[in-house]
């Protein structure tokens, strides 16, 4: 007699699921025994009934084995992470290598060269963007002329304001100059005053007695 082909779904019966449960996990458990023996493996297995009841095999101890996997699981986990990562950076070196490309080609365009393979669509692109381009060199350039307008209005101010404060340090130390000297021009015009009354002359004779 063919048995037939069990569906792989939940048996509604619980009778039927508790005997298949029974037979299931003894045929497990044999299993587990059969490939530790057998190929020399490390096998642990955890087997909780529908009520809670648990069964359990190992070839040496469960906890040894759960503890083992926890570790082997973190090193896939760090080792796929890397893998992830190397991915990455090769994917965005690809596409920094290709930006490179693009860039090299549109200099050399710019520059004049490779121009013999451009359409007219691909020539008028390079044409605009250098107008663009000679648009933000003035824009540059004027901006900096004004700057150098400005700071050299800012000097000339300083100038003016350092000139005028000299001028009237010189008139102040000129005032008190010319007041000490009036003093000396004074003295001198009596001098000449008094060399002004002698007479110069011969002397006069005196009558012979």
């Amino acid at each position: 007699m063919v048995r037939g082909k069990t569906q792989m779904k939940r048996i509604e019966n619980a009778t039927s699921r508790q005997v298949t449960f029974s037979k299931r996990r003894s045929g497990l458990l044999k299993k587990a025994f059969e490939l530790s023996v057998l190929c020399d493996a490390e096998v642990a297995l955890i087997i909780f009934s529908p009520k809670g009841k648990l069964y359990e095999f190992s070839s040496s101890s469960v906890s040894k084995t759960i503890q083992r996997y926890q570790k082997n699981v973190k090193s896939r986990a760090v080792e796929q992470k890397i893998t992830e990562n190397i991915q990455n950076l090769k994917d965005e070196t690809a596409e920094l290598r290709m930006k490179i490309e693009l860039l090299e080609d549109s200099k050399r365009k710019l520059l004049g060269d490779g121009l013999d393979t451009c359409s007219v669509d691909e020539l008028r692109l390079v044409e605009e963007q250098l107008e663009r381009s000679l648009i933000s060199i003035r824009a540059r350039k004027h901006l900096l002329f004004k700057e150098q307008i400005d700071q050299l209005k800012e000097q000339e101010k300083i100038l003016e304001k350092e000139n005028k404060e000299l001028r009237e340090k010189c008139v102040s130390e000129m005032v008190p100059l010319s007041l000490s000297i009036i003093p000396d021009l004074r003295a001198l015009a009596q001098v000449k005053e008094v060399e002004t009354a002698l007479f110069i002359g011969p002397p006069k004779t005196r009558p012979t007695n």
